[in-house]
């Protein structure tokens, strides 16, 4: 039965599936791209020595502190950065500043699969770019009011041609958001673009790279004018203020940083490797996770499988991405683990 109280569209609507959070004891967790490693131990000195009495008041509003830090960090000035309660946040609120009632939105497909979630919120049509078979580059051709580009992308860990997204962005009418959640494991980046160009944004967040997925701070760099739309509809105090401190002590700590991030490139290579010796065909990665296609056996037969011995990894359902399994970069002591069942499960 219809309920009249709540809009036809949401009621109508799948809503998007984040990634499972089961509390097994002894799982081996490898499907939501969280960081194995410790955040900056100046984390932890924040948590040590806040006062409770300071919470008693509103947070910034308006987070300068840490927006100054993180202009400081990329060169830019403080009115081209917003901060938000998560990228997801961010997203949100891009879709309610730059898209009107009849406009559209679009991606490439495979992406991010809350894309095309925030699009059915706004009530306004979504439009899929088909990537090739081995998920590079293609150009869009499409109009669109916004683009969410991912890159490197996700699921599938592909870092698109610099020079190819730049004419691309220089060309599209509407504006472009690149969404560098992975940026930190990849070569390069596009805030540059950001910076140059008054129709993008590029999207930062401190899930990945700063380990702070359960802290919910993503940041947005561009062009003054945009930046400025998102102040205009955010929530009062979207940022409150243990996360303004905690974030600021995370990334002043880029030592801590690189240092994470240099041993998760390390076993990056050695899960492709691995994964390539037991026959998966592997999508290069620029990402903290693997984007692989098991051989002999079905991809859900074999997330099952591994399922049932204690260790998650991610997979999606459909046509473009129902061949592959979604594989975070754990510590190497989980790979040598994941690598000695998934020769046990293709040898069945």
């Amino acid at each position: 039965m219809k309920n009249t109280r709540i809009r036809a569209s949401i009621e109508t609507m799948t809503g998007y599936t984040p990634g499972e959070q089961p509390k097994i004891p002894g799982l081996i967790k490898l499907n939501t791209n969280e960081n194995p490693y410790a955040p900056s131990p100046r984390v932890a000195e924040i948590l040590r020595t806040l006062d409770p009495v300071d919470l008693r008041r509103y947070p910034d509003p308006v987070t300068q502190a840490l927006r100054a830090q993180i202009a400081a960090l990329h060169g830019c000035a403080v009115d081209q950065v917003f901060a938000g309660n998560g990228s997801d946040e961010v997203l949100a609120l891009c879709t309610r500043a730059f898209v009107e009632d009849d406009q559209r939105m679009a991606s490439f497909n495979p992406s991010y699969s809350l894309y095309p979630i925030l699009a059915e919120i706004r009530k306004v049509p979504f439009d899929f770019v088909e990537l090739p078979a081995d998920f590079g580059w293609v150009r869009p051709t499409i109009s669109a009011a916004l683009f969410f580009l991912t890159q490197p992308n996700a699921p599938t860990g592909v870092c698109y041609p610099r020079d190819q997204v730049a004419e691309f962005c220089r060309q599209f009418p509407g504006v472009v958001l690149i969404d560098e959640a992975y940026v930190d494991f990849s070569e390069g980046h596009c805030l540059d673009l950001a910076l140059s160009l008054p129709n993008v944004l590029v999207l930062r967040t401190l899930s990945k790279a700063y380990s702070l997925a359960g802290l919910r701070l993503g940041y947005v760099v561009g062009d003054r004018a945009l930046i400025a739309a998102l102040f205009k509809i955010k929530d009062s105090y979207n940022v409150d203020l243990l996360t303004q401190r905690i974030a600021q002590a995370a990334l002043e700590d880029q030592e801590t940083l690189r240092k994470n991030v240099s041993r998760i490139h390390a076993t990056r290579e050695r899960l492709a490797a691995g994964l390539q010796r037991l026959g998966f065909d592997v999508t290069p990665s620029q990402a903290n996770f693997v984007w692989a296609r098991p051989p002999r056996q079905a991809a859900k037969t074999v997330f099952e499988a591994l399922r049932t011995k204690g260790v998650l990894v991610r997979y999606f359902p459909g046509p473009r991405t129902g061949d592959y399994l979604r594989i975070t970069v754990g510590t190497d002591g989980e790979i040598d683990r994941l690598l000695v069942l998934l020769g046990e499960i293709l040898a069945d």
